[in-house]
Formats: structure tokens, C-alpha cells, sequence
């Protein structure tokens, strides 16, 4: 007899891979459309901390629905690269968010061109920010700026230090918890042939 064939395991991981990398670009694709075309407020009175407590709010919601959904996920690594498209995105966005309705509240919080800040340059300064360039064409000039400039930076590091890390560690968990339930079930007892019952020790 010939074996039968196996499946082609490369070509079905790929196409998982495929389709996870384009969600993911899906997913931030979205968020950046979503941050150039929903209306920014004019609130000259709202406050600037309360603009941080929303933004980090929701951010930590993603963050532990995505820790989540990774643990439950039967290729946790795979949905780990849409977190991490769907958070590190998110977190940009939000702060470039804070950063442009301070700028038309206040014209005077960042100095550089244009003046407010327009939505490609909150965008481009949180990144700036993010990566720790510091170029220095917008800087930050009344107190309320710089605390959420300085919240931002800290908020980096948690992000690197603790996100990256939460999600990895989900993926870790669950890998694990696939390889420990692999042969694991019940052991069904010998039957001999033609029905007749099995040999005692």
C-alpha cells in the first residue's frame, strides 16, 4: 500500500500568514482614516487631562481585549501581529488626537509650522515622539503641552516594556496550553477481534 499524501503544511501556513498580514494592514489602515476624516472638536474649556484619562482608557481596553483574544486563538503568534498592528497604531493616533485638539484650543501650545497644528503634523510629532527622534521643528511651549508630551514619552516605555510583553506572554501561554492538551485524552481499552474480549495480564 501507499501512504497516503500529506498536506501541504507549508502552502496552508502561508496562506494564514498571507491573510494576517493583511488584516493587519487592514486594521491600521482603518485607524489612520478613522484619525484623518471624524471632526476634530473645538473645546477650548475641555481639559487636558481628561483628554489623557479617555485616550489611555481606551487604549488599555484594546490592549487587554487583544491579550485576550490571543489567549483563545488557534494561532496565537499569527493574531499577535494583528495586535500588534492594532495597538501600536492606536496609541500613535490617539496621542496625535490630543495633540491636534490642544493645538486648535491653544495655537500658542506647539511652536513650529503650521500653526495650529494640522492633522499630518500632531501625527508626525507623536511619532516623533514615539521614536524618540526629537527633531525639534514642534516643540511644545505652555505647561499643558509638555505634561502630555512627557506623559507620552513615559507611556513609550510602558508600551515597550510592558504591552510588547503582555502579548508575547499570551502567545507564550497559549502555546503552551495547545502543546500540553496534545495526547492527553481518554485511552479507550483494547478490543480483540470478532468481538472476543481482550487478554487479561
Amino acid at each position: 500500500m501507499t501512504p497516503a499524501p500529506t498536506p501541504d503544511l507549508s502552502a496552508y501556513e502561508r496562506s494564514h500568514l498571507i491573510a494576517t498580514g493583511a488584516r493587519a494592514l487592514l486594521t491600521a489602515a482603518l485607524l489612520l482614516v478613522a484619525y484623518f476624516l471624524i471632526p476634530a472638536p473645538h473645546r477650548h474649556h475641555e481639559s487636558p487631562a481628561l483628554r489623557l484619562i479617555l485616550a489611555l482608557a481606551v487604549f488599555v481596553v484594546v490592549v487587554a481585549n487583544e491579550v485576550r483574544l490571543i489567549a483563545v486563538h488557534e494561532r496565537p503568534l499569527l493574531r499577535a501581529g494583528v495586535a500588534m498592528a492594532t495597538v501600536i497604531p492606536l496609541f500613535l493616533v490617539l496621542f496625535a488626537w490630543i495633540y491636534l485638539t490642544m493645538s486648535q484650543s491653544d495655537p500658542a501650545a506647539f511652536t513650529g509650522a503650521p500653526r495650529p497644528l494640522d492633522r499630518p503634523s500632531a501625527l508626525y510629532f507623536a511619532v516623533t515622539v514615539f521614536s524618540t527622534v526629537g527633531f525639534g521643528d514642534i516643540v511644545p511651549r505652555t505647561d499643558p503641552a509638555r505634561m502630555v508630551v512627557t506623559v507620552q514619552m513615559l507611556a513609550d516605555l510602558a508600551v515597550i516594556a510592558v504591552v510588547i510583553r503582555l502579548i508575547f506572554g499570551a502567545v507564550n501561554r497559549a502555546v503552551r496550553g495547545t502543546d500540553g492538551s496534545v495526547g492527553h485524552g481518554p485511552v479507550s481499552a483494547p478490543v480483540a477481534p470478532d468481538g472476543a474480549p481482550p487478554p487479561t495480564g
